[in-house]
């Protein structure tokens, strides 16, 4: 079920429900633009933070999986797995600033979607980058769950 996000996020959507942890992290919402492009967004919280008071790289690395997901989901369309996320941080962020993804799809192969993008914060020449990351996402089919 996508689920319209308030406040500074107005006119981003998520998918509420659909990945626990990924509500539990976050929550992170995604827009898709006229032109196609999308963007993946969330507001940073304290909690979103490590002990030295920056956002965690862990919830960044989070953040990055979502994108590739909201990224790649024109072409992904069904279940689908992370099969490869790298990343590269290059900046820090702090609780209170609004945190922003977007790429592309690189290569599509069918089975397999190849996705890059940026994690990052401000605009125009006030950006900055934080993560640079890179993905491979796998179609799969629906399989019960074993005990």
């Amino acid at each position: 079920m996508n689920i319209e996000a308030p406040g500074r996020l107005s006119g981003y959507e998520t998918w509420d429900g659909h990945d626990p942890f990924e509500d539990h992290a976050g929550p992170f919402y995604f827009r898709q633009h006229p032109d196609g492009r999308v963007t993946s967004a969330f507001e940073a919280k304290p909690h979103h933070c490590n002990g030295g008071g920056f956002l965690h790289g862990g919830l960044l690395l989070t953040f990055a999986d979502f994108s590739l997901f909201a990224i790649g989901r024109s072409v992904l369309q069904g279940p689908s797995v992370t099969l490869s996320l790298n990343g590269e941080f290059t900046a820090a962020a702090g609780a209170g600033e609004f945190i922003e993804a977007r790429g592309d799809i690189v290569r599509n192969t069918g089975s397999m979607v190849f996705l890059r993008g940026q994690v990052f914060t401000g605009h125009g020449a006030e950006e900055r980058v934080l993560l640079n990351f890179s993905g491979i996402v796998k179609r799969v089919k629906k399989r019960p769950l074993s005990n």
